[in-house]
């Protein structure tokens, strides 16, 4: 892949930023960093998105300010802790090839998870929140958002079942991964994963964020989010396959 195709490609993932904080489902965010992992060496992909999503995470906490249930923070926070710490540390452990495995491993996994979290959940009584079940969880927040910037779909599992209004379900992620995202900035940093060089990156890909932002506006108006939601997820797939194609086959 020639340089110009490799940041066209970041390019376009990093408008997927801008489409997910617009409110569009269906695994937006999580297309980010698998498509820069194609672009870029994995590691300075993920130095390169985490800023991005901190700045987009600014965006959406302005709309959706204190339309959360903020509760599920205390669940889930403290083992996206732990998780956060365990994961980087794995990441200085994982070469390359390895990592770029991870993160498209990860990505299968997250297609699977979105096309049966709602039949898994589908039904039933709403559930309560609890710390046995919480904490484990945010551990698995922590571990698959360090790896590959997209938990969405873990927790999930853990907010869908309380069957929580659409905008404070949004607005509860928007917290959530907004404390996360902001957590992991030193400890990326600690671990080399954010560079100066990539933050020099981030720097150039930063205005792509809100016009993402206007793009997703623009297109919620005129597209179903649903058959969108497809496009996006068939995408995570091929890419994800892609890059563990590439840990098989080498690149």
């Amino acid at each position: 892949m020639t340089d110009w195709q490799s940041w066209l490609l970041a390019a376009v993932a990093v408008l997927f930023i801008g489409l997910s904080k617009a409110g569009f489902g269906g695994g937006l965010g999580l297309l980010t960093t698998p498509l820069c992992a194609l672009a870029f060496p994995p590691r300075e992909a993920l130095g390169l998105v985490l800023p991005l999503l901190c700045a987009g995470d600014l965006f959406s906490l302005a709309h959706y300010w204190r339309k959360w249930e903020a509760r599920n923070l205390k669940y889930l926070l403290p083992g996206a802790v732990l998780g956060i710490v365990a994961g980087v540390q794995c990441i200085g452990h994982f070469s390359p090839r390895q990592l770029n495995f991870a993160i498209g491993a990860l990505a299968v996994a997250f297609v699977g998870f979105h096309l049966a979290r709602e039949r898994v959940f589908r039904g039933g009584g709403a559930f309560a929140p609890n710390h046995a079940l919480g904490i484990p969880c945010g551990i698995a927040v922590g571990v698959t958002s360090s790896f590959a910037h997209g938990a969405g779909p873990v927790a999930g599992m853990f907010l869908v079942p309380q069957r929580l209004p659409k905008e404070i379900f949004v607005g509860t992620n928007v917290l959530l991964f907004f404390w996360i995202n902001w957590i992991k900035v030193p400890f990326f940093a600690a671990q080399g994963v954010i560079t100066p060089g990539t933050l020099r990156q981030s720097l150039w890909f930063l205005p792509l964020v809100p016009v993402g932002v206007w793009l997703g506006v623009w297109l919620n108006r005129r597209f179903s989010e649903t058959g969108f939601s497809r496009v996006v997820l068939a995408a995570l797939l091929l890419s994800g396959l892609q890059l563990m194609f590439d840990f098989r086959f080498g690149r």
